[in-house]
């Protein structure tokens, strides 16, 4: 399909002047009516629209993402998966995830990394739609550095996770789909933040967020209190991921672990879930016959 070039006039869509617009681009077809006689392909603020009468309406029923109606039948789908977890205990704060990328049936990739570094002392999960998630985390990395460069101090978690929600809230209803956990370390202690597309901004304890996280709730409700050892903890990160991917098809690939203290973040491990199926298999027969 062929495209013509528009300026950022495509946020008129909807108004008397598009209505205007759309008028003179009937003579000659598409949206060339909408086009600058002066703008050309590679010139900054310039994008491709479908060559519709209506690129609004196509948009709308063609692209779930662009329209935000929930996939309503659309042609072009956000089809999601993944499994992430966080929770904080006496010893700071586990960070557990999966690396599967999935469209629809497709799995896309095995090795994503789904825990976004935003400084030695935050981190940020990525569950929806990955793009999204690793512009607007790594965006909020800029952000961050920006506040420390200003204050001399580094932020707190609290006010990361208020600049991402601030963030994402002010794009409300044009198609991100986004569900974060911000945690790390500040003067405060260890604290846990979860972070929607929708503006919402939790702080808690424990969150898992994906089409895995009702597996991985079921493990961590059981076994979860807050005076867990480290080794404990990091088991418990570890096996709730592992259930996820078992029972969830969207959700697979490598656990990757991190642990944060107050001398900020550290990975513990990178573990295919399908070498921890046997060693939880084999662990199981042992209990069994004993």
């Amino acid at each position: 399909m062929q495209s013509s070039i528009v300026s950022a006039d495509i946020l008129d869509i909807g108004t008397r002047q598009y209505d205007n617009q759309k008028k003179r681009s009937a003579a000659t077809g598409g949206t060339a009516g909408l086009c600058p006689g002066d703008m050309v392909l590679g010139v900054p603020g310039a994008f491709d629209v479908p060559n519709v009468a209506d690129p609004a309406h196509f948009c709308r029923t063609n692209f779930a993402s662009a329209s935000g109606a929930k996939d309503a039948n659309q042609t072009v789908k956000f089809a999601k998966g993944t499994t992430t977890l966080a929770f904080k205990f006496n010893d700071g704060i586990i960070v557990s995830v999966d690396s599967r990328s999935t469209m629809g049936a497709y799995i896309a990739s095995g090795t994503v990394k789904k825990v976004i570094e935003i400084n030695p002392f935050l981190l940020g999960t990525m569950a929806g739609g990955a793009a999204d998630c690793s512009f607007w985390e790594r965006n909020l990395g800029m952000q961050c550095r920006m506040y420390e460069l200003r204050n001399r101090k580094r932020i707190t978690v609290a006010a990361a996770s208020k600049l991402l929600a601030n963030t994402v809230n002010a794009y409300r209803g044009y198609g991100l789909s986004m569900g974060t956990m911000i945690t790390g370390w500040d003067e405060t202690g260890p604290q846990l933040y979860y972070v929607d597309s929708d503006g919402t901004r939790l702080k808690g304890n424990l969150f898992s967020v994906g089409s895995g996280s009702t597996y991985a709730y079921g493990v961590l409700d059981n076994y979860y209190r807050p005076d867990l050892t480290v080794e404990e903890a990091i088991d418990l990160g570890k096996r709730a991921i592992y259930h996820a991917t078992h029972r969830d098809a969207y959700s697979g690939g490598i656990n990757n672990l991190y642990h944060v203290t107050k001398d900020g973040w550290k990975k513990i491990h990178a573990i295919d879930v399908n070498d921890m199926h046997y060693e939880f298999a084999e662990e199981k027969k042992n209990a069994m016959s004993s």
